[in-house]
């Protein structure tokens, strides 16, 4: 895979290095001064560490920074901890290109999944976008990327509106869900054969995480870490971002 850069063409100048290491500067005249030339180079990709688990994030253009930040925050501080199965984190999007975020941040997408070979996925995890009311829902190569992880991942988790793009892809069908306070009656209302709930913060049902998200993704994002890794890490975890963490004080609904 390669990415395509435009240069504004100043000066070319190419360096090569003789047998003693000493750097020789070649002025190349091929070019006109001015003239936009196209430049491709290897894309890079994130390591992936053996014997982690694989958190994709699904990032897109209005995707909201806290409801992507947050649980980023919480799953990338696993490297940190001893004696655990920690987490490689990474971004997935439509594009190579920058994505820019609802609130103005432009973000490089990992892998681009409708051409990038992935890495298996265990945990997804689809951030609220500001669209995911309305036309992000008519993505069809989205919902079936959706689809797809599905299949094979171990935990499908929603923050805020990111429920929606579950609910599109027929995920929560048969389990019980929740989404933005704000946005329960829009989403009972577009699916109206859904189990949606008011006043809890997250809900676990089978292996779908949904979260009410803004501040509160923190929550939905300890909560899978104790639930994987014991009390005891989680609240390592919250404690390195200074956040005082007791599941018996969050309103929260797990399904056995």
């Amino acid at each position: 895979m390669k990415r395509i850069i435009y240069l504004l063409v100043l000066l070319l100048v190419s360096c090569n290095f003789s047998e003693k290491g000493q750097m020789i500067v070649e002025y190349e005249s091929s070019y006109e001064v001015g003239q936009i030339v196209a430049v491709t180079i290897p894309k890079e990709f994130p390591k992936i560490e053996p014997n982690r688990y694989n958190v994709a994030f699904l990032i897109m253009d209005g995707t909201y920074n806290t409801e992507l930040t947050a649980p980023f925050d919480i799953f990338q501080h696993t490297i940190f901890r001893d004696s655990i199965k920690a987490m490689n984190v990474f971004t997935v999007a439509n594009t190579d290109a920058p994505i820019t975020t609802f609130e103005g941040m432009r973000l490089l997408p990992d892998f681009n999944y409708v051409t990038d070979a992935l890495p298996k996925i265990d945990i997804l995890v689809v951030p609220s976008a500001e669209h995911h009311l309305d036309s992000d829902l008519d993505d069809e190569v989205m919902l079936d990327f959706v689809r797809k992880i599905d299949k094979e991942a171990q935990f499908i988790t929603s923050h805020c509106d990111g429920a929606f793009v579950l609910a599109k892809a027929g995920l929560l069908n048969n389990v019980i869900s929740t989404t933005f306070p704000s946005d329960i009656d829009a989403m009972r209302d577009m699916f109206p054969n859904l189990d949606i709930r008011k006043d809890v913060l997250f809900v676990h049902d089978e292996k779908y995480i949904t979260s009410a998200g803004g501040a509160k993704s923190f929550e939905a994002a300890l909560y899978l870490s104790e639930y994987l890794y014991g009390k005891e890490i989680a609240k390592s975890l919250a404690g390195g971002l200074v956040i005082d963490w007791d599941l018996e004080n969050v309103e929260h609904l797990i399904i056995p």
